[in-house]
């Protein structure tokens, strides 16, 4: 269950779309948060990653890898 606090014109609207479409506020609401979740997930890691660096591996070691991984699996 989640309870989430909008702007009064966000409501207005979402009402609105709502009435027009004969669907509910939560249903528009689920599938705002499906659509641009992934989204945000992705900024959050690609920001922490900027913050905290990992290993960084390049591409001859990528293919090598892959290459190697295809092999184990002939």
């Amino acid at each position: 269950m989640l309870a989430i606090r909008l702007p009064d014109e966000i409501e207005k609207r979402l009402t609105k779309l709502a009435d027009k479409t004969g669907r509910t506020k939560t249903f528009y609401a689920r599938e705002a948060i499906l659509t641009y979740i992934e989204d945000l997930e992705d900024t959050y890691l690609a920001l922490n990653r900027l913050k905290k660096p990992g290993k960084r591996v390049g591409h001859d070691e990528v293919v090598k890898q892959v290459e190697q991984a295809d092999d184990l699996e002939s």
